[in-house]
């Protein structure tokens, strides 16, 4: 009776899976890599270091890759309003306690605060943005009204600060409109795009 010779099951193969590459089961030497019974590769023998990979250096980021990563929140048209109101009014406050109630500083302060407004308010409501900003624009100027005889007399000075201080009511209300008008036409064209 002739018996025919069975070859011994190389290292790592398995049973039914198909052939791996020369390399991949190989170690560090040439020779069988170490597996564990899970079929992860074990510890290696002494004296054979793994090679690493050198460092490549990335460049740093471009001024447009910087721009995008900060914040960038989407906010409703009530939470719009509410930043843009609370943050005019903390601005109010500093400057009546830093600047003596200076109402061009609160002017020069208002811009950014209507840029961001507009810029941050999500697609949906983009018409809102330049609704809030003259209504906080009037409240900011709640702390800066001089009214020393009581809130008759303070009343009055807030509207004689609208009334003098239109200028910068008008032009933050006017930036914040182009920007959303802007930022609308382009979601229009991509609508159309698509």
């Amino acid at each position: 009776m002739e018996q025919h010779r069975t070859r011994p099951p190389q290292a790592g193969a398995r049973r039914g899976a198909p052939p791996l590459p020369p390399q991949a089961g190989r170690g560090p030497n040439g020779g069988p890599a170490r597996t564990t019974r899970a079929g992860k590769p074990g510890p290696q023998p002494r004296g054979t270091a793994q090679r690493r990979p050198s460092a490549v250096r990335r460049p740093g980021p471009t001024a447009a890759q910087s721009v995008r990563q900060l914040p960038n929140p989407r906010l409703t048209g009530l939470g719009g309003g509410l930043f843009c109101t609370a943050v005019m009014f903390v601005l109010g406050c500093i400057d009546q306690f830093l600047f003596g109630a200076s109402l061009t500083v609160y002017g020069v302060l208002f811009l950014p605060v209507c840029v961001l407004t507009a810029v941050w308010i999500r697609r949906g409501d983009l018409l809102t943005a330049p609704v809030v900003v003259p209504i906080a624009f009037a409240v900011g100027l709640f702390p800066l009204a001089d009214g020393n005889g009581g809130l008759a007399n303070r009343m009055v000075a807030l509207f004689t600060g609208l009334a003098t201080q239109a200028g910068w009511l008008y032009g933050g209300t006017l930036v914040a409109g182009l920007i959303a008008t802007v930022r609308r036409v382009r979601l229009l064209r991509r609508r159309r795009r698509a």
